[in-house]
């Protein structure tokens, strides 16, 4: 079945909670409400469509009233970002090159609002080596790290330019 990248629509979300909540400890398990107000402050949120919502991404831009620990150290730093909050896929999709069509999507959005960089963090601790990996293919490089909550985790913060080629980006 052929893979849609979409936008979110309401009739999404207990499908993207379900995929979020299934991918923790690499994303923070979420209720619905959050989601809700999460992708309502979103520049960009996507669904992956497999037949039905298997993935999504959520992007912001800067300026925002967010408490987010992670978008707070990025807006300390800049305000010339569009910000992943979180991008999740279900097992079945990974390694398919939906990761990089996600991305390039942000990239084109950032590209449009006039920003240079696109941001996010990964779990050190817990780890998540598949998204490290994913990431550092995807052309980031880590520029900070920070403790949150509380000291529970600890992120890699990354950065990369915004790609100039229409969003196209080699997964390597």
């Amino acid at each position: 079945m052929p893979v849609d990248i979409r936008p979110y629509t309401p009739a999404d979300l207990t499908a993207v909670v379900a995929i979020n909540d299934a991918a923790y400890p690499a994303v923070p398990i979420t209720p619905a409400e959050e989601l809700v107000e999460l992708i309502a402050l979103s520049r960009l949120t996507l669904v992956v469509d497999d037949g039905e919502p298997a993935g999504f991404i959520v992007a912001l831009a800067p300026g925002l009233d967010y408490a987010s620990e992670n978008y707070t150290w990025f807006s300390a730093r800049s305000s010339d970002f569009l910000y992943v909050d979180r991008i999740v896929l279900a097992p079945r999709l990974q390694g398919q090159g939906v990761g990089p069509r996600l991305y390039a999507a942000v990239d084109d959005a950032a590209r449009a609002d006039g920003a240079t960089e696109i941001t996010c963090e990964v779990n050190v601790r817990p780890p998540n080596p598949g998204s490290l990996a994913f990431h550092a293919r995807l052309g980031f490089i880590e520029v900070g790290r920070q403790q949150t909550k509380g000291g529970a985790n600890e992120v890699a913060l990354f950065a990369r330019a915004v790609a100039s080629n229409g969003g196209a980006i080699s997964a390597g």
